[in-house]
């Protein structure tokens, strides 16, 4: 029995382990600037993974000190755990699936169209007070003015492979015609007309295409490669924990079966 314990032990702490990469896609999540603006997927990763790590704890501690109510605790909050890891990462694929960039003649990055994105996506940055709040977050950053310390030339400039968040909102779209002066300064479009975004380009390096639903397009499209890149963490960390689960089950039922076959003995004899 004290074996086994050791045994369950030993796969409830490699379980602790298995939480803080998931706590750590959430964080990395934080420090991205469109995720810092719109903080929707990482606190429920953060969250996830902090009570992963207790729950597994708590199996931990129940295995080395012969605790059979925090065994079962963790058996039935870790399969609800795992449960939920599972469905986040469904829904994260899912909503994720759509939102592909556009080629643009003579560009080497990619422009992006806010109806190609999930329906739940574009709902995040439908409503003008949750955009603006996007917006000013957005604003304050130096995604858009990094661009003119590294793009003198307006070649230089189409041969860059811009982030979709930089060539949503820190330049007009390629087809209203705007004149390239620097890489957030653009005058004399020749298509006013193409796009209602054309109208709503300002020179203003406070305003730039914030207020562009090209702006909002290449958000989502930031925002969907920052959580695929996260997806593929917690889709590793669920594979191993789910294998970690069912080892623990396995050890358990184990130890539980030689506690009643010593007991039977023990009456026999």
């Amino acid at each position: 029995m004290a074996l086994s314990n050791n045994v369950i032990g030993g796969i409830n702490f490699v379980a602790v382990l298995l939480s803080i990469p998931i706590i750590g896609a959430g964080i990395w999540l934080t420090t991205e600037p469109a995720d810092s603006c719109v903080k929707i997927l990482q606190w429920p990763v953060i969250i996830l993974g902090v009570l992963i790590f207790v729950v597994a704890l708590a199996g931990f501690i129940g295995a080395f000190w012969r605790i059979p109510s925090l065994l079962i605790f963790y058996l039935i909050a870790m399969l609800v755990l795992i449960v939920l890891l599972a469905s986040l990462v469904i829904f994260t694929y899912v909503v994720t699936l759509r939102g592909h960039g556009n080629i643009e003649p003579n560009r080497s990055y990619l422009e992006y169209r806010i109806d190609d994105f999930s329906i739940w996506l574009r709902r995040k940055v439908r409503s003008s007070n949750k955009w603006d709040h996007i917006r000013s977050c957005l604003s304050s950053t130096t995604m858009c003015s990094e661009l003119n310390q590294n793009y003198r030339m307006a070649q230089d400039f189409f041969n860059a492979h811009l982030k979709p968040i930089q060539s949503g909102c820190c330049k007009p779209p390629t087809k209203c015609g705007y004149t390239f002066v620097n890489p957030t300064y653009w005058i004399s479009p020749i298509n006013m007309a193409e796009d209602v975004d054309c109208m709503r380009w300002s020179n203003d390096q406070t305003q730039l295409c914030y207020n562009c639903d090209s702006c909002k397009a290449g958000l989502l499209a930031t925002l969907r490669v920052e959580w695929r890149r996260a997806n593929v963490i917690l889709i590793i960390t669920l594979v191993a924990l789910i294998v970690v689960y069912l080892i623990g089950c396995y050890a358990f039922r184990n130890a539980k079966t030689e506690e009643i076959f010593r007991k039977y003995k023990q009456g026999y004899t």
